[in-house]
This record gives structure tokens, sequence and C-alpha cells, in this order.
């Protein structure tokens, strides 16, 4: 390791200070790389009538450049997702795999406070439709999230809901 000293002059009081040329920042510690890290924590889901629907770990792996889910619904239902964001494009990823077979690939950012990533699939009842999946998170003042699933058969003039939670710290 090589160490390069600087001299910093901070009013009238100067402090030397030891810097590593062979020891870069984290790789992940740009701000963009924490844009999601309010979703981070242990969590209990409810839906708007108040109902249990199941819970959610999210964890920071990988020197803090990704977002490991680990959600298990009240009906036994499982899923994960791996959630990073590529500073080659500029956006957020997330691949969602589940406990029947699914998958998701999504696509987005940060837009007005919220997380917004979308992505399309095809339904397998109906073969020849484009499915255009997006999820929104977004914090509410008590520091709960709200995540809500919604997806559309015509391009996006028209949303369902697919799911509406609130997260809730455990």
């Amino acid at each position: 390791m090589r160490v390069v000293s600087a001299v910093v002059a901070t009013g009238a009081v100067a402090v030397a200070v030891a810097v590593s040329a062979d020891e870069p920042p984290p790789a992940c510690a740009a701000a963009t790389h924490r844009q999601f890290d309010f979703w981070i924590g242990d969590w209990k889901v409810y839906d708007p009538s108040g109902k249990v629907l199941g819970e959610n770990r999210i964890e920071s792996f990988a020197g803090g450049c990704a977002l490991l889910e680990h959600w298990t619904g009240a009906s036994g239902f499982t899923g994960k997702s791996f959630n990073i964001y590529d500073r080659n494009d500029g956006k957020w990823h997330q691949s969602w795999v589940d406990s029947v077979g699914g998958r998701l690939e999504l696509v987005g950012g940060l837009a007005n406070d919220r997380m917004i990533l979308a992505g399309e699939t095809r339904d397998r009842a109906k073969p020849d439709v484009i499915v255009t999946q997006r999820i929104t998170w977004s914090v509410n003042d008590d520091r709960s999230v709200r995540q809500v699933w919604e997806s559309s058969e015509d391009g996006g003039k028209t949303w369902t809901v697919a799911f509406d939670g609130k997260y809730v710290r455990k």
C-alpha cells in the first residue's frame, strides 16, 4: 500500500491527512446506490383494510451494491428479488422469482420520491397479450412503505391493481 500525505488548510489551521492511493472508495457509495435503502428492513405487510398479507425481509448485500428481498405470503407463497442500481445504464433493475415458477424483470428508478420499476410479461391465458407491470414504492409520513403493483393490458391506458401493501417495520 502506498500512502500519500497531504496538508489541508482550514482557516488558520493546517491538518495533515493520510490518504491511501491503493484504496478506492466503496464501489456503491454514491447516493444513487442508496435510493432504495428505505426498503431495507424486516416488515409485516398489510392490505388497505388492515389484513396481514405476509412478511418481507429486505437486506443489503454485496458490499451495499444490491438488495435481496425475501417474501413470505400469508398463504405460504414465497418469492425473492434481487435489486441493483446499474451505473452503466443509470437505472434500477429487479429480478423476481417465486414459488409457483413466476419470473418478472423490472427496470426504472426514483421519480418524485417514489421508486417506480416496470416491465413487460405475457399472460399464459392470453399469449398474444403483452402485459405491462409497474410497481411503485413510496415512503409514508410514519416511515412505513407502500408498495402498489399495477398491470395494464392496453399499453398503460388503464391499470388494474394486483397488490397494494403497507410495509410496517416489525
